[in-house]
């Protein structure tokens, strides 16, 4: 196994990695809607959601007006309008610098993340929480879309980008960068009152592991040369 594995290219490496990870994330997932269904969260999740609420009255979020101005801007950055714009943006732009497989990557992952989504919302069927909206809702509350789909689009697009640069700081950059956009629009979720906590939990679980599973693929396929060519490869060819 040993020997198999001193084999393996920087790619396949990264790939097992990114399986290994997302494995992880979905049985993580699958405790959490487990002990949704069967009720168990219910209480952390209402003592999170009231720890954000004035106790005398629920209807009214703690922090200055702005302060709940700022999370209705947050949250849009999960909303389907704002991620299909970027994601036509990016794979536009992959596209004209010839990246044509990493367009791919970027669209297909962000569709199958919409379709997973909406596929475990119907599933499960959670009701929203039964507090005051401060945005409206269309959709059952679990997993979380806005955090599903903000850690698929902006992990994936993340990671493309780290493609841009050598140096280990502009990656790292591009990285906390993603994260810190899933983790905003995630809070901004439970604060307005959209979610429970374990909807946005879950949402970040599954759509960071869906976002994992399409990168393993990309490096898979380019260990072969079908996606990009390896480094390597482009080096030797000059």
């Amino acid at each position: 196994v040993i020997s198999r594995l001193a084999k393996l290219s920087v790619y396949e490496v990264g790939a097992l990695v990114a399986v290994f990870l997302g494995a992880g994330l979905i049985l993580i997932f699958g405790a959490i809607a487990e002990e949704v269904v069967e009720g168990d969260t219910r209480r952390l999740d209402m003592a999170v959601l009231m720890a954000m609420r004035d106790p005398a009255n629920p209807s009214d979020r703690i922090g200055p007006p702005w302060a709940e101005e700022m999370m209705r801007d947050f949250t849009a950055l999960g909303s389907y309008a704002f991620i299909i714009m970027i994601v036509i943006a990016a794979v536009c732009y992959l596209l004209l610098i010839r990246k044509r497989g990493l367009a791919i990557l970027m669209g297909s992952a962000v569709i199958g993340g919409i379709l997973i989504s909406n596929l475990l919302k119907t599933a499960y069927d959670r009701p929203r929480p039964d507090i005051e909206h401060a945005v409206r809702v269309f959709t059952p509350s679990f997993p979380s879309g806005h955090a599903m789909l903000s850690a698929v689009t902006f992990l994936t697009l993340g990671a493309v980008l780290t493609r841009a640069s050598a140096d280990w700081r502009v990656k790292l950059y591009f990285l906390v960068v993603a994260v810190l956009l899933t983790i905003l629009v995630g809070t901004s979720r439970v604060y307005l009152g959209v979610h429970y906590p374990s909807d946005v939990v879950a949402g970040w679980c599954v759509g960071s592991a869906w976002a994992l599973l399409c990168w393993a693929v990309a490096l898979w396929l380019q260990a072969r040369g079908q996606v990009e060519a390896p480094k390597s490869t482009d080096q030797t060819a000059k």
